[in-house]
């Protein structure tokens, strides 16, 4: 054969993938011969499913009949041979299923065929992956999963969007980049959503998708345990799931992807909810072009969630109906309330990564140009159906040419439709305002039922002793920042039963008592401790978010964050790329920040508030006093987009005041903390002082030294970083003049850097000389304090730099 000699360099080059028949393969499974079977399914491998060690694929194709998929079934997932026989016959013995099934598939190949023509004529542009090949998962999509699933698929979604139910036109749109896509232009082919069919998304960053899945699916718990359900616009209402209730969150993702740690943590998660989650495996045996096994150990990826007591399922993606009976019952399985579980499909895709991919990783072409002609799914099933009696030939050509006729509908909805408009762009930005009064947001409506059936008399009668105990603290001028934004959190818990925390430590409070009494108040499914991986739990609160609740997440140091940057970056784009479908209420809350004398090193003094600034559609904001921190969380709380409020770390609980309380701050407004004297001013010995975190506390502690010099400041405190409030800053520059900078953030990328660089575009006639700032040099922060003064600014730095401003020394 042709690649015998492949086939023979690969066996000596990777041993532990030796291809042999196991003893059971294409038995037919009956009581005589089922005890055995059971034994030797443990054993199952991929690669001891393989039987024809000469196919031209470097990846033989595995012999997988109903009988093995049903053992299977018995041994993994507890159903009885007259349950498996039902499913088999429910599908086999049911004509128009079959033919549902058939025109699922068909839709799929023609939607893809067509997509491939459209990119080539320059009317789909950017990256497109196509999903030729693989028309089982599709297939299963349309027979077993429903409306109200929780859909979660990856950059090659338009069949499953399709099958789904997501409008063809619309999803070809999408693609055209026009305003009657799903998303209006703004997603793209990796970024298909629609929320009316819980269709969300389309993920571009391999495997980010995993714990948003994770969060859709607690999201249903959520419903459950509070009460409540989507009304017909997909908004929370005060009804109660019905007693029919079996919603499940389904997350597609390759095998390549599966291999990421995401798969392990949500695993986990999985199995400690319960949730009610189906993690779906296309194993196509290639990570891009990459044949998976050279890059990892196990293909075996339905067997990875034993060690969490997760049961899975592999099945032959060649055959359609295998694919749909066997996976049916794996989501039954999950819609019963047994919990999660996983279903690998092993399949092959036709086409490259991308239409322009060159393919030039090792037997890919070879493999492709085989695989069309022996593992088509659609031409088996037309083979085997026919063959059995069941179609004739007329009968499935004409069911091809009715859907071909939709894929030419679709093509010319998206020819027809307009482009977006310029502007639609900006208003993408964010879902509310920045000017928002927060005070005016009314709370839902049903917050007293739900409290009073989710919350004992006891837990409130706690939970309202310590809210009093805070208030008063407030009053006297003696709560912490901790305190304050705790107190904050428990008002808008109560006012909004929707929200949601997520925090490591959260049982006991955390590091300076954000999240204290949460779980005590308001249970585990509201109030979640989490394991310590922040990608995770924020990305499982971004699922939260996209399914109708207000997630907080509590980092404990804000630098932890670092590990979540894919998922704050796609809760930034949310709103944007789902065309405003999904708005995105996740507040993120921490303390971080780089003091004097911190001594915490560099891993702990990093300027997260910076590595995030770019990332559009969040909004930024810090607070150096409880005040602050009070009126901001309360805000970002009722804010429908995501929100970051970064705390100084080292005045969590040092810095002490009153708060104005029930009032929410604004999210767009800097505040004058000293006004620099009308003398000084016409003097020309003012400067404006903009900071931020524990910059705030140096500057304060250095306004009498400054002034002793015959100086004075206007001190501006950055509550928010962005959008930054210019007004505020111009209106200080018309009367100084005069620009210092003391940043929490280094030379290069920091915070001081993007301000010097807007009020240098936007206020330079204001200014009579250069910005002078006063930012952390761009070493990593030592422990030692001796050499730490070399990287970090203080208070002295900031009496030096207004002298040399006032004396035209800079």
């Amino acid at each position: 054969m042709r690649f015998l000699a492949l086939a023979l360099a690969f066996s000596l080059a990777v041993p532990a993938l030796s291809f042999t028949t196991p003893k059971y393969v294409n038995n037919v499974v009956g009581p005589a011969t089922r005890n055995q079977l059971r034994t030797e399914l443990n054993a199952v491998t991929l690669q001891e499913l393989v039987t024809d060690t000469e196919s031209n694929s470097m990846r033989p194709p595995i012999e997988l009949e109903w009988g093995t998929v049903a053992s299977q079934l018995e041994e993994e997932f507890g159903y009885s041979a007259a349950e498996i026989a039902a499913y088999d016959e429910a599908l086999e013995g049911d004509k128009e299923a079959l033919m549902k099934l058939y025109k699922a598939m068909q839709l799929a190949r023609g939607f893809e065929n067509a997509c491939n023509q459209q990119y080539m004529q320059g009317k789909i542009r950017g990256f497109m992956h196509l999903d030729n090949g693989q028309e089982s998962i599709p297939g299963l999509v349309d027979y077993a999963i429903k409306n109200g699933d929780k859909k979660y698929s990856y950059y090659r979604e338009h069949t499953h969007a399709l099958a789904s139910g997501v409008d063809p036109g619309a999803i070809m749109a999408e693609l055209f980049m026009k305003d009657g896509g799903t998303c209006r232009g703004a997603g793209g082919s990796m970024h298909i959503f629609d929320k009316k069919t819980y269709f969300q998304g389309g993920w571009a960053l391999v495997a980010e998708q995993l714990p948003y899945a994770g969060g859709a699916a607690k999201s249903i718990l959520l419903d459950r345990y509070l009460g409540l359900s989507d009304d017909e616009n997909v908004v929370k209402q005060d009804v109660a799931p019905g007693d029919d209730d079996d919603r499940i969150s389904v997350v597609f993702v390759g095998e390549g992807g599966s291999q990421n740690g995401r798969t392990a943590e949500l695993l986990n998660a999985a199995a400690k909810d319960n949730l009610p989650l189906l993690i779906l495996v296309i194993d196509n045996g290639r990570a891009i072009n990459t044949f998976t096994p050279d890059i990892a150990k196990n293909s075996n990826v339905f067997q990875q969630g034993k060690h969490y007591g997760v049961p899975g399922l592999l099945v032959n993606g060649a055959n359609a109906a295998d694919v749909a009976k066997g996976g049916k019952a794996v989501m039954d399985y999950i819609r019963k309330g047994k919990g999660p579980a996983m279903l690998q499909v092993h399949t092959y895709r036709f086409n490259g990564h991308s239409p322009a991919d060159p393919e030039h990783e090792r037997g890919r072409k070879d493999e492709k140009s085989w695989a069309r002609v022996e593992q088509d799914p659609i031409k088996l099933f037309e083979e085997k159906y026919i063959a059995k009696g069941i179609f004739t030939e007329d009968e499935l050509k004409e069911a091809r040419k009715g859907v071909l006729a939709d894929v030419k509908e679709s093509v010319a909805f998206a020819d027809s439709s307009p482009m977006p408009d310029v502007s639609l762009a900006k208003e993408l930005e964010y879902p509310d305002a920045p000017d928002t009064d927060y005070n005016k947001k009314p709370a839902p409506s049903f917050a007293d039922a739900v409290n009073k059936r989710t919350i004992s008399d006891e837990q409130l009668s706690t939970v309202q002793a310590h809210i009093a105990s805070l208030r008063e603290k407030a009053t006297a001028g003696e709560i912490s920042i901790g305190d304050a934004i705790n107190l904050a959190i428990h008002e808008e818990m109560l006012r909004d039963p929707t929200t949601t925390i997520h925090a490591e430590d959260l049982q006991a409070g955390s590091s300076y008592d954000i999240p204290k009494l949460t779980q005590q108040t308001y249970g585990q499914t509201r109030a979640a401790d989490e394991i310590i991986d922040e990608g995770h739990f924020i990305g499982k609160a971004l699922g939260e978010g996209m399914n109708g609740y207000r997630p907080i997440v509590e980092l404990m140091n804000t630098n932890f964050g670092i590990y979540g940057m894919a998922e704050i970056s796609s809760a930034g784009n949310t709103y944007a790329t789902t065309g405003g479908q999904f708005d995105m209420p996740m507040t993120i809350i921490g303390a971080g920040g780089t003091a004097p004398d911190q001594a915490l090193g560099a891993e702990h003094s990093q300027p997260f508030h910076a590595y995030v600034m770019g990332i559009p559609g969040l909004k930024i904001c810090t607070a150096a006093s409880p005040s602050a921190a009070y009126g901001i969380t309360k805000s970002m709380i009722r804010d429908n987009g995501p929100c970051f409020l970064f705390a100084p770390v080292k005045m969590m609980k040092e810095a002490k005041g009153t708060l104005e309380l029930d009032v929410c701050a604004p999210l767009n407004k800097a505040a004058l903390l000293h006004e620099a004297s009308d003398s000084a001013v016409k003097a020309g010995n003012a400067v404006t002082v903009l900071t931020y975190l524990h910059g705030v506390k140096e500057a304060e502690n250095s306004i009498d030294a400054i002034m002793e010099e015959g100086f004075d400041i206007d001190l501006i405190e950055l509550r928010t970083l962005k959008p930054l409030d210019m007004e505020t800053i111009a209106k200080s520059l018309g009367k100084t003049n005069k620009l210092c900078i003391l940043d929490e953030s280094t030379k290069s990328g920091g915070v001081g850097a993007t301000i010097s660089a807007q009020v240098s575009e936007e206020l330079f006639d204001l200014l009579d000389s250069p910005v002078k700032r006063l930012c952390m040099d761009d070493a990593p922060v030592p422990y030692a304090s001796s050499m730490e003064k070399a990287v970090v600014k203080r208070g002295s730095d900031l009496i030096q730099g207004v002298f040399d401003l006032c004396t035209g020394k800079w």
